[in-house]
């Protein structure tokens, strides 16, 4: 089952959630702010992206800013940036979609579009 981690009010989870049904992709809603990751859910996450882990911050967030984390990022190690990031589901990146042992992080329609059109 494809699981979807989103926050309700996120414009960009929306035109996701938007694509996929368009496209007939059933899939798991998760409210990232009322069931926030663990630090080792977002290793896992982390490592199934293949991206590196400042890609996971969302950077345009009131939380990132607030807590300067643009000058903080850079300094963390892997664990630590887990645990920030785990601290609060505002803190990272969304959506984040969850099908098989693939993680896309944000939406882009071309990466959707290569995991679900060329199967």
């Amino acid at each position: 089952m494809i699981k979807m981690y989103c926050h309700p009010r996120c414009t960009t989870c929306k035109k996701a959630e938007k694509w996929l049904k368009e496209h007939n992709v059933e899939y798991s809603y998760h409210d990232i702010t009322q069931d926030p990751f663990h630090a080792e859910d977002v290793e896992e996450l982390h490592r199934k992206s293949e991206k590196p882990i400042k890609k996971l911050f969302n950077t345009s967030g009131k939380l990132y800013r607030e807590q300067n984390m643009k000058d903080k990022v850079s300094n963390l190690t892997d664990n630590e940036a887990y645990e920030v990031l785990a601290s609060s589901g505002m803190m990272m990146k969304r959506p984040i979609l969850v099908h098989d042992d693939r993680v896309l992080v944000g939406f882009k329609e071309d990466e959707y579009g290569a995991l679900f059109l060329n199967d």
